[in-house]
């Protein structure tokens, strides 16, 4: 790509992409397989309420994520409700902030109190080696959360677990496929949730799921999602309405079935994405470890202000000029939005998760990103850094290093 600084469409020229590059393009499988699936589930008149989608699809996620059970919810908050309910989590549980609003929200949600713990700046995950100082007589759990599909320390946050008799529980949103020491993420701890929204690598339009080895949770689960009945009309537990519907885990389905080649495109853009952009000073690309399994589902990089002479929301209004439509993730973190900001935000506690929430930016990839795409997207972070200098004098930024 040939493109001078005086091209580019923030400072006067034509955007790169005529039509927006987005993250979180919806991947969809095999239409015609999808359409079949509607045809049968209208022919037997059974729309929701477990039916055979639903069941179908929760013993295929469970065959293979190698766990003992499956149950599917409408969407990854509530997975995250009843995950929390059902594994006995009251008063304070400690969580990561450097995640999506959810995780918090569904805690809080059931009236437990996130206690915001730091993350590794090298992993993004929630540091062990501090959650131990936030544990509290209140304290009944710890929730990590594998950020970008990367496994949490679980074995580190299992030893704290099990040595002060916490809960240890995960929110795998990003880590539908993913492994950890060779073992498929979903059987660790008490319980995992995925989300299978329409922006993750596999979805079911808008669903979720529960995953555990532990019959008596699965139990209390399968009662929660549905209002608390065991048979036609015996309440037994609190519950509410988090059933799948039956046109959602058809779309799970067909997905599915497409799922090594959503996981083989993701795997090629993320290839590129490494030789277009591996060796610019100030930006490091977010890795995934060699041996294990990933859904390669984000590719997301970190800018150093200092070394890159442009911040991270610098490089994000450029892309955003030339149709890239890159994300911030996961900005401002938990602690500093309206619900829990007064207790931790701007009091220095967690300086890495505020670090990571000023510098990481997450780039288009998925099915509906080609070669030539993340060669322009990556010739136009080169040349936006390359020559970041004359870009923020032009742009009149005050060479921002925060």
């Amino acid at each position: 790509m040939k493109t001078s600084i005086d091209q580019l469409a923030v400072l006067g020229g034509a955007p790169a992409f005529a039509e927006p590059l987005h993250v979180g393009r919806p991947n969809v499988g095999d239409r015609a397989a999808f359409a079949a699936r509607l045809d049968e589930m209208f022919d037997r008149h059974w729309l929701t309420n477990d039916g055979v989608c639903v069941r179908e699809l929760e013993s295929r996620i469970a065959n293979f994520l190698g766990v003992r059970h499956c149950m599917l919810v409408c969407n990854g908050t509530v997975a995250l409700q009843v995950m929390a309910a059902a594994c006995g989590m009251t008063g304070e549980v400690i969580m990561p902030s450097f995640t999506f609003i959810a995780t918090a929200h569904a805690l809080a949600w059931q009236g437990v109190k996130p206690v915001f713990c730091d993350v590794d700046p090298a992993t993004h995950n929630i540091d062990p080696a501090k959650v131990e100082s936030l544990i509290t007589d209140a304290t009944t759990g710890i929730l990590g959360v594998h950020v970008w599909g990367r496994a949490c320390d679980v074995d580190a946050l299992d030893a704290i677990a099990r040595r002060r008799g916490l809960v240890l529980a995960f929110d795998a949103a990003h880590a539908f496929a993913c492994s950890h020491q060779g073992r498929m993420i979903g059987g660790f701890g008490s319980a995992e949730t995925f989300s299978f929204h329409a922006t993750k690598f596999f979805n079911s339009f808008e669903g979720g799921a529960i995953t555990t080895n532990d019959d008596a949770v699965a139990e209390r689960c399968r009662l929660m999602r549905n209002f608390g009945f065991s048979g036609l009309d015996h309440v037994v537990s609190l519950g509410l309405n988090g059933k799948m519907s039956e046109a959602s885990a058809a779309m799970g389905l067909t997905n599915l079935d497409s799922l090594s080649s959503f996981i083989e495109v993701n795997a090629r853009n993320y290839a590129w994405y490494r030789e277009g952009l591996g060796d610019i000073p100030g930006l490091q690309l977010a890795d995934y470890r060699a041996g294990e399994r990933s859904n390669f589902q984000y590719v997301v990089v970190e800018v150093d202000p200092v070394v890159a002479g442009l911040t991270r929301d610098d490089l994000s209004e450029v892309l955003h000029a030339e149709n890239v439509l890159a994300r911030r993730y996961f900005y401002p973190g938990c602690h500093c939005m309206a619900p829990y900001e007064a207790e931790y935000c701007g009091r220095g506690l967690l300086p890495a998760t505020e670090q990571l929430t000023k510098r990481t930016l997450s780039l288009p990839t998925g099915t509906s990103v080609d070669e030539d795409d993340i060669r322009t997207v990556s010739a136009l972070i080169r040349l936006s850094l390359g020559e970041s200098g004359a870009l923020a004098d032009r742009m009149g930024w005050a060479r921002r290093t925060s």
